[in-house]
């Protein structure tokens, strides 16, 4: 798969932003011309005190804003782009998962070493879970309603089970585990780690790393196309983006040149990714 990097680049702002995809555009540079969506800023949504992490739930059109310094939760209507809700959770949050299966909401508490599950039909706290120390990023797999915490100064990787809210194992996976993403098909569990520049492979069936993957400078965020069994992780300091096949578990591609990139998210329908430019203000947007 060849990426042509920074197709376009959004601008954003310290709140919440609603992208939406039009036209078709070329992508900058001089490269040649590949057919991605071009998008705009749709709208601008008020929420707490500097939000980090979002999620949404497209079952519900519901999304989940991690406000770090107001130690809370926006829920956001999607279709009115208004905030119904604001859920009180423990200090600072930075990490935030849905499962569209459940309607659970699960909220890394950075300082609390928590992880706080929300009912996404009455938008309360109903279980906190005590986690590693300092944990960052969360991801779930909706067909096992399980839930991956990345803790950032333990070194780990807490399991928790979604049914009865309680840590079944602990993963050692060490350096600085920062991100986290779930593949649901094929039950692969990917840990970005800043201290070893690598991304560890977590078995869902026995709690274990069974790969370690190398990848550029302080790999911080990462996401799981399942329709391609494709990874990709951004590598802040190396300014790239690693590609990588959840098939033989290597690197296929490096998209370089990609200034700052912290998180990605990517669309499985149309195969498109987007990572955001930690100091740049924008979204850089990757054709796949």
């Amino acid at each position: 798969m060849k990426l042509t990097h920074r197709a376009a680049v959004v601008p954003v702002a310290a709140v919440v932003s609603v992208l939406a995809a039009f036209t078709f555009a070329a992508p900058a540079g001089g490269a040649p011309v590949t057919a991605v969506p071009s998008v705009k800023v749709t709208a601008t949504v008020a929420v707490g005190a500097r939000p980090l992490a979002v999620a949404v739930n497209p079952l519900a059109n519901t999304v989940y804003v991690a406000n770090a310094h107001g130690h809370s939760v926006s829920v956001v209507n999607g279709q009115a782009n208004t905030v119904v809700a604001t859920v009180p959770v423990r200090r600072l949050p930075q990490g935030v998962a849905v499962n569209q299966a459940t309607g659970r909401i699960y909220v890394a508490n950075t300082n609390s070493g928590t992880v706080s599950v929300i009912n996404g039909q009455t938008n309360t706290v109903v279980a906190t879970v005590p986690v590693g120390a300092f944990p960052q990023g969360v991801a779930v797999d909706p067909r096992t309603s399980t839930v991956y915490v990345a803790n950032e100064k333990s070194g780990t990787v807490s399991v928790i089970n979604g049914q009865t809210n309680t840590v079944v194992a602990t993963i050692p996976v060490g350096g600085v585990p920062v991100g986290v993403a779930a593949n649901p098909v094929t039950g692969r569990i990917y840990v970005t780690s800043d201290g070893t520049e690598a991304v560890s492979v977590i078995s869902e069936q026995t709690n274990t790393v069974v790969a370690t993957i190398g990848v550029g400078h302080a790999p911080v965020g990462v996401a799981v196309n399942p329709r391609t069994n494709t990874i990709y992780v951004a590598n802040e300091v190396s300014n790239s983006v690693s590609v990588i096949s959840g098939r033989t578990n290597t690197v296929k591609a490096t998209v370089r040149h990609v200034p700052t990139p912290a998180a990605v998210a990517v669309n499985p329908a149309t195969n498109v990714i987007y990572v955001t430019n930690a100091f740049q203000n924008t979204v850089s947007v990757l054709a796949g």
